[in-house]
């Protein structure tokens, strides 16, 4: 050692990275299996090997240490509103529409394609997920935009492309498209029917001059949004009120106009956010911007939840893939780093923690892909039905567990997880957007109850859904006869949605697993969230749980 070396580095971790994502991920396989993918378990393995790369997923610091940039005019002072993003970024966009990360449902290319694309919505969200926002925004808006063919006929060739095409031209002179949303305005948020943007049809003459054949349905909006995602995107879903008195209606604006003009939308700046830090986000305003009328007058709010039960579904997946990631990044470091003579992994508290961590991700992966499965069976009345229930308890409980979820992994790694060299910090940042996007936890909770109050049939299909389990776990046996019970006597309780919302999605969970994991996860499970009150920190699992076990189940390699 030379003079003045103050220290050697030793006990150190090696980069996470270089590993088969899926591969390495049971619990996700099974789960595709089971829910009708198995077909898609070639592919997966080949993405799961190309996101696992170090490289690959080095992108992720890079998009997110270099975010957007608006320029508003361009060198002679016109007025461009274009958002430059770093190479790192488009390289990751690259690689989720080449995998049809945004369009694979819908264009039949496989069977069970909604739960293979969860599959692959969970791997992505493993690696970076500003990125995924403009993916899930135009996955979703596929149902919304075959409400009205004519305009599906035009935009949808584009939108179901696996060419990602950034360039700024009409979508007529582009290879692929993408779609955002502009919702929420600055004196509603969530009370969207507060909105005051508004739309006026087009004189005939004007409406031909501007879309030629297309100028059916063609309005100019006047207002602005508080919120208006991806502002890159090539045309957004807006809500607008209308002359008509009908209410909310929803219109398709482009971003640039057949002629190759900019569209009236101005961005008025980027949003700073806490996560997401990759993804522009933006307000704008609306000064005369030119659209089409999407579905029926009056109807945007219906028109929208089209989008929205398919974006929520994607909060459900990003969550849990997010959770993942976290979970692998603690795993690998407890592996490889020693503390008071052993591995970290090996100390048997930090193994209750680590175990505690891993029975969550797996039931949130579960309970995703048996979600995914309900949206590929939309003409089944039991599975809509369960749908309709699920998504939004499911988009409550699994989204609100990932920012202690997150916080939790951090603290495995200690200091080294709080700084911004790893992973663990942009995880956590990106955990709480899934819980406040497309609508916050009361507003989920609230919507359960609307489920039920609706139609009293919903509660059948979630008790037939549990009852597959059976009755050979007697603390899931009474907490399923509990929830029955209180749901065949249903009234609606505001105060006590929240806690119904999450009842709903444990039994589900534990269902689940009780029929298809080891019984080392589900009876953890059962023991840990069903037979005492669930909450508090992780790593409350009882005595006997066999946490090896559970933790070589969850990164067999590391």
């Amino acid at each position: 050692m030379r003079q003045f070396d103050t220290h050697e580095v030793f006990n150190g971790v090696p980069p996470f990275g270089n590993l088969n994502l899926f591969g390495c991920d049971p619990a996700l396989r099974e789960a595709v299996e089971r829910e009708g993918g198995a077909g898609a378990v070639e592919g997966l393995l080949a993405l799961g090997a190309q996101l696992g790369r170090e490289e690959t997923l080095d992108l992720a610091r890079l998009a997110n240490a270099h975010s957007p940039v608006l320029r508003s005019f361009d060198r002679n002072g016109r007025r461009i509103d274009e958002i430059e993003f770093h190479p790192a970024w488009h390289a990751l966009m690259e690689l989720l529409i080449g995998a049809g990360a945004h369009a694979s449902p819908w264009d039949g290319s496989e069977p069970a394609g909604q739960v293979a694309r969860a599959a692959r919505y969970i791997l992505f969200g493993q690696v970076e997920n500003g990125s995924q926002c403009p993916v899930t925004m135009t996955y979703a808006s596929v149902p919304a935009l075959r409400q009205t063919p004519r305009l599906a006929q035009r935009w949808l060739p584009k939108i179901l492309s696996r060419e990602y095409d950034p360039r700024p031209l009409p979508v007529d002179r582009k290879q692929g498209a993408l779609i955002g949303m502009g919702m929420t305005e600055k004196q509603g948020g969530s009370d969207v029917r507060s909105n005051t943007t508004h739309a006026e049809p087009l004189d005939p003459a004007q409406a031909r001059a501007i879309f030629g054949d297309d100028a059916e349905g063609a309005y100019r909006l006047v207002g602005h949004k508080w919120f208006f995602s991806a502002p890159q995107a090539d045309a957004h879903l807006v809500l607008a009120q209308t002359d008509s008195g009908a209410g909310l209606s929803c219109f398709l604006v482009p971003r640039f106009l057949p002629d190759g003009t900019h569209n009236e939308v101005r961005v008025q700046r980027l949003k700073d956010k806490l996560g997401n830090r990759s993804n522009a986000s933006s307000e704008v305003e609306f000064a005369g911007a030119c659209g089409h009328l999407l579905g029926a007058p009056g109807r945007g709010i219906a028109t929208i939840l089209e989008m929205a039960s398919h974006t929520r579904l994607d909060c459900v997946l990003g969550s849990a893939g997010i959770m993942r990631a976290a979970l692998t990044r603690a795993l690998h470091h407890a592996r490889h780093r020693h503390a008071f003579g052993k591995p970290l992994a090996g100390q048997p508290l930090m193994q209750n923690v680590l175990a505690d961590l891993a029975l969550e991700s797996e039931a949130a992966t579960a309970f995703g892909l048996r979600l995914a499965r309900c949206f590929d069976h939309p003409d089944d009345a039991g599975e809509a039905l369960l749908a309709r229930v699920l998504t939004p308890a499911g988009k409550y409980w699994i989204c609100k567990r990932g920012p202690g979820f997150g916080a939790e992994a951090m603290e495995v790694l200690g200091g080294g997880g709080y700084v911004e060299d790893g992973d663990l910090a942009r995880l956590y940042r990106e955990l709480p957007v899934n819980s406040i996007w497309e609508g916050s936890g009361n507003v989920m909770c609230l919507d359960v109850l609307r489920a039920f109050g609706r139609s009293p049939a919903a509660a059948q299909a979630l008790a037939a859904e549990l009852a597959i389990a059976g009755t050979g776990n007697a603390d899931y046996a009474r907490f399923t006869a509990q929830l029955n019970g209180d749901l065949a006597r249903f009234e609606a309780d505001e105060s006590g949605a929240r806690v119904l919302a999450e009842r709903i999605v444990l039994a589900v969970q534990a269902g689940l697993l009780l029929r298809h994991a080891p019984g080392f996860v589900a009876s953890a499970f059962v023991a840990s969230r069903l037979a005492r009150e669930p909450g508090g920190a992780y790593g409350r699992l009882p005595a006997g749980t066999d946490c090896a076990a559970i933790l070589a189940r969850a990164l067999p390699v590391s």
